[in-house]
């Protein structure tokens, strides 16, 4: 990261010194930002295709339910009602308030019974399965069943959350998660992602949460990991000839170049509106797009997009150029008042 910031402040500083538009070859147009900008709008990950980095799309089967089913460690409450075994009652009651009823290689154990194989039952089958062995030897007993913890059954949650972790069940959905987890809507939902396993699962949380596209509303399984971002996780910068050069924090994504311009300040009677470029990608050879104040006003929003890492830098008009070269060097050898009054002598005007 940090070299990637010593790259960019050298790009800026050798725009600078003649702070002129770059003109090489390989410099694009209008034409091929508007392209571009029609793969930003496909999303997350067509943006990052355009970084290089390349995922899998996302699979049906990650919007399957599954069948949620008890698992080896997994701690049980379990309550028993009996209009007159308050002895059996009583004893069930004690051990569920103070340490529950701890799945061990698949079992647990109850007053008066053998140990009952639990494992890879859901909490309805497992309750049937204990109501019935205690009807074996009991009438009319009732057994209530539910998880007191599920060590290895939740989602955990980073970052930009006000809860660290929901319990899953086969059926609760990303969407439904966050919902929970309260995620803010100044998080930057670009950069916040669904980990399982060890890998990121193609899933696109702004369009989930801002677009309400359900395709993106996978059944969440026990250990995936979540992380929202903060604001700032994503950012673009505006250099130049602007009202105001400045960072711009990019929750979304992308931007549009007039946002991001307008951010700035807008572009001063020094900048020159024919030399707008957007410095994108690897730094060391990076895609520069030219672009015109024309373009800017006329094309649609949507057709000029921006994404986290991009440079937008206005270039000078020739003018300023000479207006800083006499107001800042010339001052160093004679003094400022002084060169001052000789310029406006001679008609030269010194901002």
């Amino acid at each position: 990261m940090i070299m990637h910031w010593f790259l960019i402040c050298t790009l800026f500083f050798l725009f600078s010194c003649g702070n002129a538009p770059y003109k090489g070859r390989d410099a694009l147009g209008a034409d091929e930002f508007v392209m571009d900008s029609y793969k930003i709008r496909e999303g997350k990950f067509s943006i990052l295709q355009l970084e290089g980095k390349e995922y899998p799309s996302l699979s049906p089967e990650l919007l399957e339910e599954y069948k949620d089913v008890i698992q080896d460690g997994d701690v049980l409450q379990i309550a028993i009602f009996h209009p007159s075994r308050s002895d059996i009652i009583a004893a069930v009651e004690s051990i569920r308030q103070t340490v529950g009823f701890r799945v061990i290689e698949g079992k647990i154990v109850l007053p008066d019974l053998e140990p009952i194989m639990v494992q890879g039952l859901t909490l309805e089958e497992a309750r049937l399965k204990i109501q019935n062995a205690y009807l074996s030897q009991i009438h009319d007993v009732q057994v209530f069943l539910s998880y007191k913890d599920r060590l290895e059954r939740k989602v955990e949650l980073a970052g930009l959350v006000h809860t660290p972790a929901i319990p899953v069940d086969g059926k609760i959905r990303l969407f439904d998660v966050l919902s929970q987890a309260k995620v803010p809507p100044i998080a930057n939902l670009f950069k916040s992602y669904v980990v399982r396993g060890q890998q990121m699962l193609p899933v696109d949380l702004y369009k989930l949460l801002k677009e309400g596209d359900m395709q993106q509303n996978i059944v969440m399984h026990g250990g995936d990991k979540v992380y929202i971002a903060e604001p700032s996780a994503a950012s673009l910068m505006v250099l130049g000839e602007v009202g105001k050069e400045k960072v711009v924090d990019m929750p979304s994504g992308f931007m549009t170049l007039r946002q991001a311009l307008a951010e700035a300040h807008g572009i001063p009677y020094t900048g020159n509106k024919s030399y707008i470029q957007v410095i994108r990608g690897n730094i060391l050879h990076p895609k520069i797009y030219t672009l015109t104040w024309e373009h800017v006003i006329h094309l649609p929003n949507d057709s000029m997009l921006l994404i986290p890492g991009d440079i937008v830098y206005v270039a000078a008009t020739p003018i300023t150029e000479w207006n800083r070269f006499v107001s800042q060097l010339i001052p160093t050898f004679i003094g400022a008042d002084l060169v001052t009054k000789g310029l406006k002598g001679v008609g030269v005007n010194v901002p």
